[in-house]
């Protein structure tokens, strides 16, 4: 088994240095594949980003679903980054491939920077007693999913749903205000946000539907948001500690 993680995501990066992007999320996801089937694995489960898969989503068509017309496996029709231009290609190479996943999830790994780490910026910032920056005016939403929610979604993975596209989310629209007001309270920090200007090209609204995950891996979700922010604050008061 591969479970394919690995990515360049900092939207930021991918407009500066779309070659650099490009090597990492495209070339090197060739490299994983190709690795994959000299070594015979049997299967390779691939997580992108509902963002990067579907784009910008009427509102009527949230949360999204794995048949909507952008999740094809190809790029967006409208792709407003570069970052959506080459995670599109790197799904549809995984794809394309036998024994192959495409699994597009609203989830990424905790980083300490870059936009896919709202959590963990929040989480670091308010636990240094550093004030925290919403960019716009913070009504952006995201489906924000519990990293062990998405663990057991991955390891339901290995063994069903060959060959499908799964969505993995809670199909609950959070806003940035949402997240800080939550996040804040559970670290009992009395401070509000510091706004900033938008940044061009980000997504105003996402959340996936996630009713194939329950019919085909047995699998919903489970952490509210509120029990999530707070095992993140103790994962990072812990690290800190040690």
């Amino acid at each position: 088994m591969v479970f394919h993680l690995a990515a360049q995501i900092d939207v930021r990066v991918s407009v500066t240095d779309p070659v650099h992007d490009a090597m990492i999320n495209v070339i090197g996801s060739l490299h994983v594949l190709e690795g994959a089937r000299r070594a015979g694995a049997r299967k390779v489960v691939f997580a992108s980003s509902g963002g990067t898969i579907y784009g910008a989503v009427a509102d009527e068509d949230l949360p999204a679903k794995e048949s909507h017309p952008s999740s094809r496996c190809r790029p967006t029709a409208s792709p407003r980054r570069s970052w959506a231009t080459t995670s599109s290609p790197t799904a549809s190479c995984t794809s394309s491939s036998s024994r192959r996943w495409r699994w597009p999830t609203s989830t990424a790994p905790a980083r300490t920077h870059g936009e896919a780490g709202v959590v963990a910026i929040f989480a670091g910032r308010l636990l240094r007693d550093e004030p925290c920056t919403i960019f716009g005016d913070g009504a952006q939403s995201r489906d924000y999913v519990f990293v062990d929610d998405v663990v057991d979604a991955f390891v339901r993975a290995a063994h069903k749903g060959d060959g499908l596209i799964i969505n993995i989310g809670t199909g609950v629209e959070t806003s940035v205000n949402e997240l800080y007001a939550t996040m804040a309270r559970v670290a009992q920090v009395d401070r509000p946000a510091v706004a900033a200007e938008a940044r061009p090209g980000e997504l105003a609204r996402s959340s996936l539907d996630a009713s194939r995950a329950k019919m085909q891996l047995g699998w919903t979700p489970w952490t509210d948001l509120a029990a999530g922010s707070a095992a993140v604050l103790d994962f990072f008061r812990q690290r800190d500690a040690g």
